[in-house]
């Protein structure tokens, strides 16, 4: 909230009384007043009083005080008025009334976007969704998407400015600076919105960044959600999405939860179950035993949908090399890939040592 908001209220207030008309905080400094040498002083008895019994006006120190209409249990601010006897209470009244209008007039404007960042950080509570929404005249059962674009290597401050140069409704779509290198977009969307539609809105967003800031990013796009309560599980996974990227598709630079695949369920096991996983695949010798030429004729293998015609063409050798090669994959392992039910093991086992390297090389 601007304290200057406030301050252009008070001031006009002042021509109609000589009382000192002000605000205070949560934390009982005088943010503003109309005796501008106030202004920073602390009134810390103001709060205990407002705060014991809210929605009241009281009299601390020879001050009237009610507090200003807040979205949340506590009091964000409170109007106080010099003296204890009646006009004092009616001018506080008045001013609260005054002060009322101009705070959610203000917070309708520009808070929207602090609302919607409270909500994908899970820094509100979920009750207060319904309150706060109302109060700022918000659609709740409105199609929303969050996209999270994580700048790579170094992050520039402009880019916040270039995607909300895509994003021109300020009123529906919002975009969010979470830390340094990450930002939030949250899209409403028609309810007629494909997967293929939001792929497309990512890749605009990674090609302005780097075309213009010549920045790498990686997006992240989570799954719809029907209701204002469920954008943070959208931002969640749009996270989920970028960390299993990072792991299982690291040539990706757009990501969407609902194509993770076995890739996600991988990620979210523990490590102990892994690695036991892993023992119990390879039980003649471990999956190091694997040299890189190995493991490169296998990736091609899968690549190629376990066809040994189509494989030993892409890599330049004759058939029955390649069959000699998985022959003796087969002797090292116990696994012939040439099985479709021996296939699924190993690729998911080569997708399980791939998690816990990155989480190794996390460690370091």
């Amino acid at each position: 909230m601007s304290n200057r908001v406030f301050q252009g209220v008070i001031m006009q207030m002042k021509e109609a009384t000589d009382r000192t008309i002000g605000v205070i905080d949560t934390e009982g400094a005088i943010v503003s007043c109309s005796d501008s040498s106030l202004i920073g002083e602390k009134l810390p008895e103001a709060v205990v009083r407002l705060s014991s019994v809210p929605d009241s006006v009281v009299v601390v120190d020879q001050k009237t005080f009610k507090p200003l209409i807040s979205w949340s249990a506590y009091f964000d601010y409170a109007v106080f008025v010099s003296g204890e006897d009646q006009i004092a209470h009616s001018l506080c009244v008045l001013a609260a009334v005054a002060l009322n209008s101009a705070k959610n007039f203000y917070e309708e404007k520009h808070d929207k976007g602090t609302f919607v960042k409270n909500i994908i950080t899970d820094n509100i509570m979920p009750g207060d969704v319904y309150i706060r929404a109302k109060e700022l005249h918000f659609a709740a059962d409105v199609q929303r998407v969050v996209f999270l674009v994580r700048q790579i290597g170094h992050a520039d401050v402009s880019a916040i400015d270039v995607i909300q140069s895509i994003f021109t409704d300020k009123q529906q779509d919002f975009v969010l600076s979470v830390n340094e290198t990450d930002i939030a977009i949250v899209k409403q969307l028609s309810a007629t919105t494909t997967p293929a539609e939001l792929t497309a809105i990512a890749a605009s967003v990674e090609e302005k960044l780097r075309t213009e800031l010549f920045l790498k990013c990686v997006v992240g796009i989570g799954t719809i959600a029907s209701h204002l309560r469920e954008l943070a599980d959208s931002y969640k996974e749009a996270q989920v999405a970028i960390e299993v990227g990072k792991v299982f598709d690291t040539e990706r630079s757009i990501i969407s939860y609902d194509n993770l695949g076995i890739g996600r369920l991988i990620y979210q096991l523990p490590t102990t179950l892994c690695e036991i996983f892993l023992s119990e695949v390879f039980k003649k010798n471990s999956i190091e035993s694997l040299d890189q030429e190995t493991l490169f004729t296998i990736n091609k293998f899968f690549e190629n949908n376990l066809n040994v015609s189509e494989t030993s063409r892409k890599l330049f050798v004759h058939r029955n090399t390649l069959v000699y090669r998985l022959e003796r994959i087969k002797k090292l392992t116990g696994l012939d890939l040439r099985e479709f039910d021996h296939a699924i093991v190993f690729k998911v086992a080569l997708m399980v040592k791939k998690y816990l390297n990155s989480r190794e090389n996390r460690m370091i």
